[in-house]
């Protein structure tokens, strides 16, 4: 038993965070076998010295897989990929089609990510620590970004294939749809409107089964507590 406890990957989590969503559905939807060790950013739990120890940056996701400490969700989930035996879509091997993925989410981190990290950020973040009203503004501009985010998801990734990287879902997927979740926290459903996004992420929840509720309860539990309130 010691032995194959050993040959789990531990994963530090905070499942309201985005990346760490994507690679938690990765882990349960493939049948990797891992750990997950919870962090509690909003507990300041990334700030402990145990935790800094692992990853100077304070921040999550982590994977430890046999004394191998890997950081950024990007590197993490391409990481699991390559090494264990999941279906060669999430992360292909041709050159062309790892390509794509690799194109894809390049673009994330300065589209995707932090466009919709920022609604959610202005709409219940700062003011659930400030206590102050939104502001309006701001969010406007951030809602205005966000929909030049959405419309090239549309006509650049969407336009002719039914996953953002070609006709089966990959570790793009998983990233850019845990994001768009990201302002449902807040009540707010970024897609709404948008017929085509919808059927993707209807397409990537059926893809990836009951995974997906499980890495997002989190984030219904918060969307739920504050409409309690209202």
């Amino acid at each position: 038993m010691a032995a194959a406890a050993a040959r789990l990957v531990e994963v530090y989590l905070d499942l309201l965070s985005q990346p760490c969503r994507a690679v938690h559905i990765l882990l349960t939807c493939t049948g990797i076998p891992h750990r997950v060790r919870t962090v509690a950013l909003r507990k300041g739990e990334h700030r402990t010295p145990d935790f800094t120890r692992l990853n100077p940056m304070q921040k999550v996701p982590v994977m430890v897989d046999n004394n191998f400490i890997l950081t950024e969700s990007d590197a993490i989930l391409k990481y699991l990929a390559a090494k264990h035996d999941v279906p060669e879509h999430w992360y292909p091997r041709q050159p062309e089609r790892r390509a794509r993925v690799d194109e894809y989410t390049a673009w994330h981190h300065t589209n995707t990510r932090p466009h919709a990290a920022k609604v959610f950020i202005l709409e219940v973040l700062l003011p659930t620590q400030s206590g102050s009203a939104v502001d309006e503004v701001r969010l406007n501009h951030a809602l205005s970004e966000l929909k030049d985010t959405l419309d090239r998801l549309e006509s650049m990734f969407l336009c002719r294939q039914p996953f953002l990287c070609g006709d089966d879902i990959t570790l793009a997927d998983l990233l850019a749809v845990c994001e768009l979740m990201q302002p449902l926290g807040g009540g707010r459903d970024v897609l709404k409107d948008r017929p085509l996004l919808q059927q993707w992420k209807s397409r990537v929840q059926s893809a990836v089964g009951d995974s997906f509720d499980r890495a997002h309860a989190v984030l219904y539990a918060l969307r739920d507590r504050r409409r309690a309130r209202l």
